[in-house]
Parts: C-alpha cells; sequence; structure tokens
C-alpha cells in the first residue's frame, strides 16, 4: 500500500493533454512576464500557439499539486526545451520529479539555460548536468548569453557530450 505521504514525494508525472494548454500557459507566464531582466520576445498569444502546437507533438509531460498542474517540461527527444515550476510549487521537488522523468526515458539529456538565471544554472547542476559550451545569445529567442547542459547517464563518457 502506498502512503499518502510517498504520493506527496512522488507527484504523478503525465503527458499534457489540449485542455492543459491554459493552465500551463500560466506557469510560463508566471516566470516570463515576471522576470524583471527578463525581455518579452512573444505575445500571449504566441506562447499559447506554442504550447498548443508542442502539447500535440506530445514534447510537454506535466506535474500536479493538490491545486492543479503546477510544473511542466518540454521535450524532443535529447532535447529539453523548457522546464517550469508555477511559482506556488517551488523548491517542492516538482522540476527534480520532472526531470528524473525524462532522464528515466533518455540516456542523454542537452538544454541551453540563460547565463543570468543563475537559480537555473545551480538546480541543473544539482541534478547532474554539466556545462559543455556557451554562447552569446545569437541562437535564443531572447538574444542574451546563454548556457548548454547536459546530462549523461553514469556509465557514458564525457567524450559523448
Amino acid at each position: 500500500m502506498i502512503s499518502l505521504r510517498h504520493m506527496a514525494d512522488r507527484p504523478e508525472v503525465r503527458r499534457a493533454r489540449l485542455w492543459h494548454v491554459p493552465r500551463l500557459a500560466r506557469i510560463l507566464w508566471s516566470f516570463t512576464r515576471t522576470t524583471p531582466w527578463l525581455p518579452r520576445v512573444r505575445t500571449k498569444g504566441d506562447d499559447l500557439k506554442m504550447m498548443t502546437r508542442i502539447t500535440r507533438q506530445g514534447w510537454v509531460r506535466l506535474a500536479r499539486d493538490a491545486k492543479g498542474p503546477a510544473a511542466f517540461i518540454a521535450r524532443d527527444g535529447q532535447v529539453i526545451h523548457a522546464l517550469y515550476v508555477h511559482p506556488r510549487a517551488r523548491r517542492q521537488g516538482l522540476g527534480r520529479r520532472l526531470l528524473d522523468d525524462a532522464k528515466a526515458r533518455a540516456d542523454r539529456l542537452e538544454l541551453w539555460t540563460l547565463q543570468a538565471n543563475r537559480e537555473a544554472r545551480a538546480f541543473y547542476a544539482a541534478q547532474g548536468f554539466a556545462e559543455a559550451g556557451r554562447s552569446d545569445g545569437r541562437g535564443n529567442d531572447e538574444y542574451l548569453p546563454d548556457i548548454r547542459m547536459v546530462w549523461l547517464r553514469r556509465g557514458d563518457t564525457a567524450d559523448e557530450r
């Protein structure tokens, strides 16, 4: 028998569906629309179209808390395009749970995170990701310097990065 405490420690991760898109967009906006150093590069309508497209493609998985969807990851194969957690659910293990789910489905994961996002960089490093490169930002939507980070399943070598 699984205790309720255990269930709270390991929130369910599941594939997002189209009806989740409005709540997922609010999770996205809770960071992109409130972070002072982050330029707004898309309209809310563009964000909704993008969320709808990647949800249809099966890239999005979500984690819930007692109030519903509270975090999501967008991943295409080994590439993580986004991972966001609603402010009400931060530091509760949802981001880690989403990464654990992705790690269980891949031998290698990679992502780009903005250099200015120190919290994200520290979080990914704590989850076993290592810096594998930097750019001046010409390849991202915000045109801000970023860092490529890679995670490899134990036993894989750094040469595979």
